[in-house]
Parts: structure tokens; sequence; C-alpha cells
């Protein structure tokens, strides 16, 4: 799956482009937005594949935002104006949407984006990531966590927190919680809020769509209530 967001500053053209997001079984919708800088905050905090990026924005355009990515996420820009076209170009764009434009065409976009994604991965030298845990600098040492020790990671503005079954006091790293989400084992590990990971292993007690340990009540939020609810069916008796 291709996680995508879509940003337009124009609602019926934002509407389009996320039903078309929507009703493409290799993209996943990730968000939605009318301004670039409630964007750049998602992306921030989310891994983000492909964005669908219209150029004509107030304050700042889709051109000027996509030079702020430095690389990252593919992007397929969407404007009413074709002399945009080579600038967009000329900022690795995979595509270029002229509107108004059907689904088609939207379709022949996704599938190039589709196609580089898999190619840079055929390309790229393959490390497997350890199973059972990984290295964190925190107070200018570098520790070794295990996988199995972890409750759950709190995620702030420039750190994040996490909390191991044997301590009281959590570790604290110069990091983010997008960072540490790839290098988790997504089996073991999910995403449930936008400042929270858990290890479902250590799951115990949900109270109202709350996961409980001990004083601590972390909130499913609604963007991963679906996926958690999946998890929970699957062990449900």
């Amino acid at each position: 799956m291709i996680r995508t967001i879509a940003i337009d500053d124009e609602p019926l053209a934002l509407q389009l482009v996320t039903g078309y997001i929507s009703k493409t079984p290799f993209l996943e919708l990730a968000g939605n937005f009318d301004n670039p800088v409630s964007a750049m905050e998602f992306i921030e905090q989310e891994p983000v594949d492909l964005i669908f990026l219209d150029i004509q924005m107030p304050d700042l355009t889709g051109t000027e935002f996509a030079r702020l990515l430095h690389g990252g996420p593919k992007i397929v820009f969407t404007t009413a104006y074709e002399k945009y076209a080579l600038e967009g170009f000329r900022l690795d764009a995979v595509d270029y949407l002229l509107k108004p434009f059907g689904y088609e065409e939207f379709l022949t976009a996704a599938q190039k984006v589709r196609k580089l994604i898999e190619l840079e991965q055929k390309a790229a030298p393959t490390i497997e990531a350890n199973s059972e845990f990984l290295f964190l600098k925190s107070d200018y040492k570098i520790r070794r966590i295990n996988f199995n020790d972890i409750l759950y990671i709190e995620g702030l503005k420039d750190y994040i927190k996490v909390y191991l079954k044997d301590e009281s006091k959590p570790i604290l790293s110069l990091s983010s919680l997008k960072a540490i989400e790839g290098k988790l084992p997504a089996s073991k590990f999910m995403r449930v809020h936008r400042s929270f990971i858990v290890n479902l292993d250590r799951v115990t007690t949900i109270e109202r769509f709350r996961i409980v340990f001990g004083s601590v009540y972390i909130p499913v939020s609604d963007q991963y209530k679906e996926k958690f609810q999946e998890f929970l069916d699957k062990n449900f008796l």
C-alpha cells in the first residue's frame, strides 16, 4: 500500500482527489489538507509515500512546498494551469495532472508512482532489520532496548519516551515517533494515536478504546480505530 495524502485549497478539487485515492486499491488515504502548513506538520509525524499536490495555493504554493520537502514523498502535481508543468518536472515530480481530470488520468499517474517505488525497492540493498532489539541513544549513552521489554512509546515534539516493563522512568531520546516506527516490527507494534505506539504483546486491558497500562490510559484515535479493531477481532474469543 502507498500511503497518500492530497493537498488543495479548493474544497471540490480536494474532495475529488480524495475520492479517487479511496477507490484505488493500492493507495491508502492517510489524510487530506486544504493548506500546505497543516500537511507539513502531518508529514513530520506520519510516514507518507505520495502527495497529490495543487500548485496554485495562497501563502505557500505547491512548488514552494515541494522544495521544503527535500525529497522524500513522491509528488504528482495538480493544477489548472499548464504553464506550471515544466517547473513541476524540474522538482522531480512523477507526473502532472491538468484540471479538470478524470479517474483514468489519475489512475495512470498513480500507477507511474507504484512502478517507480517498486523499481527503487528492487534496486535498494536489502538489510534485514533486527527482530528482537534496537539501539537507542539516551543521556550520552547508547542503550540496547529489547522489543519485548517495551510497553509503549510516546512521541513529543523533538523527543520520544520509551516506557519499559521493569523501569519506573521512561528512556528519553532525541528522535521522532515516525523514525522509531520504521525500526519496529509491524507484527508486534501498532500506532494507535498521533503520539503513541503500543507493544501489542503488552496490551492486556482495553476500556472504551483506551489501552490501559497501570494508571496510564492511552486513547485509540479515530484514524487508527479500524486497524486496532482488526487486531482485536483476530484475537477475540
